[in-house]
């Protein structure tokens, strides 16, 4: 019977899981992580407008230029509300969609901005190969702590990347000189 079983899992004792629960995050241009939280109830759409509270709050005035998020943040109170404080709002309604919302969608610095978006999908991905695919410790509150240290490790290792592309550059810059 433990054979059957292998074979359906095909060989692997583990599947792969997501996290195990939803995590909202938001990042910057350097795909640094600058806020997180882990969404224990149902409602995506009633998170956004608290996350760019805390963002207008944490940056300094005029930073936070532009918002993208996926469809499940969509509704037309939350892009309202978003675009009082911030220039650029990229929700994708769901649904289908209005006249005036496809011409929305379509202008070409929308869609610049919505196809950047799925750098945060290969974000949680790596948070995943930065220790997060698995929690060791037991309760809610350490999950809280280990997905805070995954965060943590994400972003050093982000930081240490640009540095040693920065001293790459110089290095190329010094042989092209040379």
């Amino acid at each position: 019977m433990a054979h059957a079983l292998k074979l359906t899992r095909m060989g692997k004792s583990r599947p792969n899981v997501e996290l195990g629960r939803r995590l909202l995050i938001a990042t910057d241009q350097y795909q640094l992580i600058h806020d997180y939280k882990v969404m224990t109830g149902g409602n995506e759409s009633a998170e956004i407008i608290p996350l760019a509270d805390r963002l207008l709050n944490t940056l300094p005035a005029g930073q936070l230029i532009s918002v993208s998020t996926d469809r499940g943040f969509s509704s037309i109170e939350n892009r309202e509300l978003l675009e009082l404080e911030i220039p650029q709002v990229i929700i994708p309604k769901k649904g289908k969609t209005s006249q005036a919302d496809r011409e929305r969608q379509s202008e070409k610095n929308w869609r610049k901005q919505a196809n950047k978006h799925s750098a945060v999908e290969s974000n949680i991905n790596a948070l995943e190969h930065h220790g997060l695919d698995r929690c060791p410790d037991r309760g809610e509150a350490n999950y809280k702590k280990y997905i805070g240290l995954g965060v943590l490790s994400y972003n050093l290792h982000r930081i240490g990347w640009h540095l040693q592309e920065k001293e790459r550059v110089k290095q190329r810059r010094q042989k092209a000189a040379a």
